[in-house]
């Protein structure tokens, strides 16, 4: 495999993020922690069940969740381009496991989704799994959109400088 150090800075704790990851692992701690919260308060209320945002069992789901999902992103991101075999989403799609307890043991019930979401996400009984960037929040979009624009530039620069299309 060809040697990448020299066209592309790899992601690794010796190397500077590129402004793309940094500004994606910015936006995503700081609106990690309130989306978690919505989860479960707006899941909850549609079942009548109303919350405060400083619920204690949301705080410590908040607070045990948050900064998993954060590592394993940045984890993630600080991983050279070609050796990522995840995204930041299928984290995020994932980390739903923690508000999903939370309303579990609320006494939540479940929602009816479509065949294809149960098909695909069978443990997001929820439904809480984001399908994109501003199912996090508004302000992660832009960010994101960067973030994926410059790994796909970076891919397709290094595919070119090893002969392929």
């Amino acid at each position: 495999m060809a040697d990448h150090t020299r066209d592309t800075p790899r992601h690794d704790a010796e190397a500077a993020r590129p402004e793309q990851v940094a500004d994606l692992i910015e936006v995503l701690t700081e609106c990690i922690p309130s989306w978690l919260e919505r989860c479960v308060t707006e899941r909850a209320s549609t079942q009548g069940i109303g919350l405060a945002p400083d619920d204690e069992r949301i705080r410590t789901m908040v607070a045990a969740a948050a900064p998993q999902v954060i590592a394993d992103i940045t984890t993630l991101l600080d991983t050279d381009v070609d050796a990522q075999t995840t995204n930041p989403l299928s984290i995020l799609r994932a980390a739903v496991r923690w508000p999903t307890q939370v309303l579990r043991d609320l006494g939540v019930h479940p929602i009816t989704r479509d065949e294809f979401a149960e098909r695909n996400a069978p443990e997001d009984v929820y439904g809480l799994a984001p399908a994109g960037w501003d199912d996090i929040d508004e302000r992660v979009r832009t960010p994101g959109l960067m973030w994926g624009a410059w790994k796909a530039a970076v891919v397709l620069h290094r595919r070119r400088s090893e002969g392929q299309r």
